[in-house]
């Protein structure tokens, strides 16, 4: 019986035992995470991957770090050539390196120490020694200004905190505040550029008016020489047709009283047309008949003879 009550005892010790540290047999690492184990104080050289890791030595402490994508912004003023400060906001786009973390853990620490420790202070030193090649604050917003000097600070973090443990990804500039007095000179100066621009769009307008102006007025004169041509061409018919009506004229001088015949026969054709004889003892006594008389003076003094 005595026996018994031992092994009970045993036993409850051994359970007990393993309900306190049978965690300790098990590690999980979450996803995008990497940890780094130590023992007695010693940094084990291999990190451990995401998941499940069994068994474990139960007397190692963990450390773990995010591995994910992360970013940091930082404001500075950047000093340029011309002496003015610059307020500037660059964002940093970074990850662990999940391959030295041992190293990291124990030169730097975790990830938060890391990012204060040798991150923020780059960043604002290369972007202040950045701003040493710019000649003046308003250079700041050229793009040309502005990739440059993101190249500049990607390829010097890249260099610098690499073999810290940090990859840097990207570099953007957020954000660009100038001096006010150089940022007012600035927006006067884009006023001024945009009244040019609509000074040039009002000649360019007053120009096209004055070309369809000048295509209409061109088509006007056209169109009146072409009306005077043909005046001319009816004129001269005109004048052939009473030229030769005077011709014929001159060679016979019944040829207007025949017309006249033509004209009366016309006009007695309507009803309401009145015709009046003149004096009934003249040998033409009716109307339009003695017309060609006047043109042949000679002949009608020659029949009188």
């Amino acid at each position: 019986m005595k026996k018994y009550q031992v092994f009970l005892v045993l036993i409850v010790i051994i359970a007990g035992i393993a309900v306190a540290f049978g965690s300790r047999f098990v590690k999980t690492v979450p996803p995008g995470h990497v940890a780094v184990a130590t023992l007695f104080g010693k940094v084990q050289p291999m990190p451990y991957d995401e998941g499940l890791h069994f068994p474990v030595n139960p007397l190692l402490v963990w450390y773990d770090y995010d591995a994910r994508e992360d970013q940091l912004t930082e404001s500075a003023r950047v000093p340029s050539q011309d002496q003015l400060q610059t307020e500037i906001d660059v964002t940093v786009r970074y990850r662990i390196n999940a391959e030295l973390t041992p190293q990291t853990l124990k030169e730097t620490g975790l990830k938060d120490r890391v990012v204060e420790v040798h991150l923020k202070p780059s960043l604002r030193s290369y972007l202040r020694e950045a701003g040493k090649s710019i000649e003046r604050a308003e250079d700041f917003f050229m793009e040309e200004t502005q990739d440059q000097l993101q190249d500049y600070i990607l390829t010097s973090l890249r260099d610098d905190l690499e073999p810290k443990g940090l990859l840097i990804d990207k570099v953007f500039i957020r954000r660009i505040d100038l001096p006010p007095f150089i940022t007012k000179a600035i927006e006067s100066k884009k006023e001024r550029e945009q009244e040019v621009e609509k000074q040039k769009a009002e000649l360019e307008r007053f120009r096209t008016e004055q070309q369809q102006q000048l295509v209409q007025a061109q088509a006007q004169r056209a169109a009146a020489e072409e009306r005077a041509a043909q005046q001319r061409v009816l004129a001269d018919a005109r004048a052939y047709e009473i030229g030769v009506i005077n011709e014929a004229v001159a060679q016979n001088e019944a040829y207007l009283q025949l017309q006249a015949l033509e004209a009366l026969k016309d006009m007695a054709k309507d009803p309401s047309t009145k015709i009046y004889f003149l004096d009934g003892d003249s040998p033409q006594p009716l109307p339009l008949m003695n017309i060609g008389d006047s043109l042949a003076p000679e002949a009608n003094s020659g029949a009188r003879r």
